[in-house]
Order: C-alpha cells, then sequence, then structure tokens
C-alpha cells in the first residue's frame, strides 16, 4: 500500500506544455464565432433558403465571401477543439483515444476544406 498524496504522486511529471496554446484557440474562435454569428442569422432570416441566382450574387461580394470563409474556419476550429477536449477526457483506452484524434483531425479538416472550396465555388462563379 502506497502512502503517497496525489502532489506527491504528480511532482516531476512536469507539463503537457499545450494547455495554454489549446485553451487561447479556443478562446479566439469562441470570440470570432460570437461576433459573426449574428450576421449569419441574419442572413437566413432575410435570405432564408434562397435560389442559386441569388447565393451567386451575394458570394460576387469578396467581404461577403470572406466573412462567411472566416466563421466556417472558425466553426470547425472550435468544433475539433471541443471534441479533442471530450476524447481526451473521456476516452480512456490509449489506442482508441489515438485512434479518435486522428479521426477527429481528419473529418475536421476534410469538412473545412469542403466548405472553402464550396465558398470559393460560389465567389468565383459570379
Amino acid at each position: 500500500m502506497k502512502y503517497r498524496n496525489p502532489i506527491a504522486t504528480a511532482r516531476g511529471l512536469g507539463s503537457a506544455k499545450s494547455g495554454f496554446g489549446h485553451w487561447w484557440a479556443q478562446r479566439l474562435s469562441a470570440v470570432v464565432l460570437a461576433l459573426f454569428t449574428p450576421f449569419v442569422v441574419y442572413c437566413l432570416a432575410k435570405y432564408g433558403i434562397a435560389d442559386y441566382a441569388l447565393l451567386k450574387a451575394l458570394f460576387a461580394n469578396p467581404l461577403f465571401s470572406a466573412a462567411c470563409a472566416l466563421y466556417v474556419l472558425a466553426l470547425f476550429w472550435h468544433a475539433r477543439l471541443g471534441l479533442q477536449v471530450v476524447v481526451e477526457d473521456y476516452i480512456h483506452a490509449p489506442g482508441l483515444e489515438v485512434a479518435l484524434q486522428i479521426v477527429v483531425k481528419i473529418v475536421y479538416s476534410f469538412a473545412a476544406v469542403a466548405a472553402l472550396v464550396a465558398i470559393a465555388r460560389l465567389a468565383l462563379s459570379a
């Protein structure tokens, strides 16, 4: 039976050295989402499910296209970081955790690229 308190057990292990960067990226993406979500809600309320011609006209504006691209990047980045924390905290089998981390990164990367390609195609087709 070991008589070590939790501090003695953890002493000398060091830090992961990535906590602050992860925390900062999560907060930064949350701020971007908080600033752009009212814009997205307004556009959805005003235009609803628009036809393709209206979407082409909207995305012809470079400011609108850039704002949508920034929103999509922040959305996928924020979701990926959040899911990464969930996997790290609640999946305790090391092999499964690594596999899920890889799957999360690949899926969110492909989804972000697909969304950005769709935005670029709409913006450049006008």
